[in-house]
């Protein structure tokens, strides 16, 4: 389905276009047209479908066509982390380029100087605000926000805010907003804790399902048992044994980035560490490297396991077993995409062994286990029965598109350059 099949207005067209995108995802075929009709939505919607694009092109399209307060905050985005919130406004500014809807991304562990900026957008009105739930909060605390013209509210990756512990933040976000407005919940899964909130927040939505359950078939799949104090000397010889191109070494502890990331860079490796510790500036930098192949390897926490768009990922390794089958595939799923293949492995310690198993249930088949280096010394068996614990655990970490520029959008020029009626490419807004 092409995107002038929505009956968009033709200035976000022009902005599709520009982007180099034709035709609809699932999802923003399923998603589109119930907010164009004003129906509220709950979507059970993965990173990778392209949602993001299936609630900013109808917002646009209804700010541009439809009367709304200038000078007034009309649509609100609620986002779990900084990284997504900028990809976000990334893809807004593409999107809104040939109208004059305005936006900023709102986010915490900033300097002074940006919270400055966000207080005075925030006070005189912008039309589209990407925030996170602590950030927006310290600024309503300080009483100059007013969403008292908020026509849309939008929700994404709502089970992630969950369980970071944003709940009550939403529920008082949400006390700000007009009882009339358009509510739009997105997540990657829907337990009952999501349900519960769309009962408080959602009126008669139309539910939308566009879950991806498993991972592409064209990533080989691998695991390495060893025991604890084996996994760095094994991604050692990983690393030197075979040429890869960009990787990506996601681990659940921030300490152990900082200490993987310590013991490459001293083997002299081209990699950076990545995770909530460092500053907003020098993550933003790291990401700009590794996307414009400065920089071939990252050690992340799961800040980059959903939400952030990289391409051509030839290899993921994960540092340690996710916490369930879910963190697995959006891990893994960062290699592989588009029309690529890719390589994910995975390092199972024995206290890891029983979370590893329940992944691979869920998967429905075992993940072939890989010979370990005889080097490394001897390793242990892969009995995950006999364990008795569920093992593993760490901390969740935070996590995060698709246009390079600007993080926090801004005004836009009114106006519009011609949209060339021949598709360009079959290609999708993925995020």
């Amino acid at each position: 389905m092409y995107f002038d099949e929505f009956d968009l207005d033709d200035r976000v067209l022009d902005g599709i276009d520009a982007m180099g995108y034709t035709t609809a995802t699932p999802v923003q075929q399923e998603v589109i047209p119930p907010i164009i009709a004003g129906r509220d939505i709950l979507a059970c919607a993965q990173t990778g479908t392209g949602k993001t694009a299936a609630f900013l092109l109808p917002i646009i399209h209804r700010l541009i066509t439809e009367p709304h307060e200038a000078h007034k905050i009309n649509s609100l985005i609620i986002v779990p982390t900084r990284e997504l919130a900028v990809q976000i406004a990334q893809t807004l500014e593409g999107m809104s380029y040939f109208t004059n809807v305005s936006s900023i991304a709102v986010y915490g562990g900033s300097n002074g100087a940006l919270f400055s900026a966000e207080k005075k957008a925030l006070s005189s009105g912008v039309d589209m605000v990407i925030c996170t739930p602590g950030r927006m909060i310290a600024h309503l605390n300080m009483g100059y926000v007013k969403l008292d013209s908020v026509k849309y509210l939008v929700l994404d990756e709502a089970d992630r805010m969950l369980d970071m512990g944003f709940n009550d933040d939403i529920i008082k976000i949400t006390s700000f907003l007009p009882k009339q407005r358009q509510n739009l919940l997105f997540s990657a899964t829907m337990p009952n804790k999501i349900r519960a909130l769309a009962m408080k927040i959602l009126h008669n939505p139309e539910e939308i399902n566009i879950a991806i359950s498993k991972p592409p078939e064209k990533i080989v799949q691998e695991a390495f048992v060893v025991f604890e104090e084996q996994k760095i000397p094994l991604i050692k010889h990983i690393l030197q044994q075979k040429e890869f191109g960009s990787i990506i070494v996601f681990c659940s502890r921030k300490q152990n980035v900082k200490q993987l990331a310590h013991e490459l860079q001293r083997a002299k490796f081209s990699v950076e560490e990545i995770h909530s510790d460092l500053e907003q500036d020098k993550r933003e930098q790291v990401l700009m490297d590794f996307k414009n192949k400065k920089l071939k390897m990252l050690v992340a926490t799961d800040i980059l396991s959903r939400g952030i768009d990289i391409e051509d990922i030839d290899l993921v390794i994960n540092y340690d077993v996710p916490n369930d089958a879910e963190d697995y595939i959006h891990r893994i799923g960062r290699t592989a995409r588009a029309a690529t293949d890719g390589t994910a492995y995975t390092i199972i310690s024995e206290k890891e062994q029983r979370k590893f198993a329940r992944i691979e249930e869920v998967l429905g088949k075992p993940v072939t286990k890989a010979v370990a280096p005889a080097q490394l010394g001897p390793v242990p068996e892969y009995t995950p029965k006999s364990q008795r614990g569920g093992g593993g655990g760490g901390n969740r970490g935070g996590y995060g598109k698709k246009r390079p520029g600007g993080g926090q959008g801004g005004n836009r020029n009114s106006g519009g350059g011609n949209r060339n009626s021949s598709p360009r490419r079959s290609e999708k807004p993925q995020q």
